[in-house]
């Protein structure tokens, strides 16, 4: 692939933001993003920007906010993608793909959601938009029962798998402890999260409320380039491959215990970096439910169809494992404000690269993977990066 670089990153705290305005998101993650790259916005040849929305604020075409939030974007082109939870990888494609064409050089790229400007019932009613609505589409519990349908027919033929996600949660948990941006910073640890009780009740089928990911506002940004900044404060992180497979979106077409997008995804990507999995020193992944993570396991080659709980039950992905994933805590502890989320984990994994992830950083990061997937690994999107 044609070379690209992140240069610069920017990322907000994630968490119950209240009368926080995307505009100020915005502001607060692009301001640092732009200073570490060595930057300024007349710099920018292009701006794409990662907003899911669906309803979640009443403000569409927010490809236009980043000019309201920073007038000096006032004539920069500004285009927003959106592709359920892989919205925000969406919006890094579209500039990875505007710089291969050679019509532009340095982009900025927006990851941003407002969420909690809604109750309970009307995010559940929102998320839902991320499945096949007219089959799918009436569940009350909302995405948190597509993956308890999920969970429930896994554990159905591979037996209760419980332990394996009550770990997957403590691990994440215990990981986001040292998150600065983190939604959740607290380490919950295994019995909390293996025990239904008041606190941490059923929430569909087999999923308590500590394998669901956070309902979070927040913003990330990337400035990427086709070279090295000679002004950057941060070392640069260069892609080795970028993969995007899809797979049908009606659960009824699939196996709903088999991510086959996520692994053709991960057979692609790492054919493309010339590299294997032992080559990887950690993984961000798209741990929306913990169910999720447990079939990315096995999606990526860890363990074969269901045998992925002996991957975190043997500590293979602890932070001192033989392949650390999500070291910031992932969805699951950082929050999952859905347009945000697939830069963040880009951020999260240029922190690694860089050296500069404080308690959250890998020994000797070299090669990193991030997998962001939108809806129930319908759109399935991997990079491989490495240091510069």
């Amino acid at each position: 692939m044609t070379h690209a670089y992140i240069a610069g990153w920017g990322h907000t705290p994630f968490g119950k933001l209240d009368n926080v305005e995307l505009e100020q998101l915005i502001r607060d993650a692009v301001q640092p993003a732009l200073d570490s790259a060595g930057l300024g916005p007349k710099d920018i040849d292009g701006i794409f920007v990662g907003h899911f929305n669906a309803g979640f604020v009443g403000q569409d075409f927010t490809a236009s906010l980043p000019a309201v939030a920073m007038p000096e974007f006032r004539h920069t082109p500004a285009v927003r993608t959106e592709n359920a939870c892989a919205t925000g990888s969406a919006a890094i494609w579209a500039a990875l793909d505007a710089m291969a064409a050679g019509r532009m050089k340095r982009t900025l790229v927006i990851g941003m959601e407002r969420m909690n400007g809604l109750r309970t019932p009307e995010v559940a009613a929102t998320l839902i938009k991320c499945s096949y609505v007219k089959e799918e589409g009436s569940d009350p519990a909302g995405f948190a029962g597509i993956f308890g349908g999920i969970a429930t027919k896994y554990f159905e033929r591979f037996g209760d798998q419980s332990d394996a996600l009550a770990a997957i949660a403590a691990k994440n948990h215990a990981n986001g402890m040292h998150n600065p941006y983190a939604h959740m910073r607290r380490d919950f640890g295994f019995e909390f999260c293996r025990t239904p009780s008041e606190k941490n009740p059923f929430v569909s089928g087999p999923l308590k409320r500590s394998d669901c990911s956070l309902v979070s506002d927040g913003a990330a940004a990337l400035v990427l380039s086709t070279e090295p900044l000679a002004g950057a404060k941060v070392s640069p992180v260069r892609w080795r491959s970028r993969t995007h497979v899809n797979d049908f979106l009606p659960m009824s077409r699939r196996d709903p215990t088999q991510f086959l997008g996520a692994a053709m995804a991960w057979q692609q990507g790492l054919e493309a970096a010339g590299a294997k999995l032992g080559d990887l020193s950690f993984v961000e992944t798209h741990d929306c439910f913990t169910i999720a993570e447990l079939l990315e396991y096995e999606a990526m080659g860890l363990a074969p169809h269901g045998q992925g709980a002996r991957v975190i039950l043997d500590g293979v992905t602890r932070k001192d494992g033989k392949l650390p994933v999500n070291p910031s805590g992932g969805l699951k502890s950082k929050g999952h404000p859905i347009g945000a989320t697939g830069v963040s984990q880009h951020v999260m994994a240029a922190m690694q690269l860089s050296g500069t992830a404080g308690g959250m950083q890998v020994g000797d990061a070299r090669v990193g993977a991030v997998f962001n997937m939108g809806g129930s690994a319908v759109a399935s999107y991997l990079s491989i990066l490495e240091s510069a």
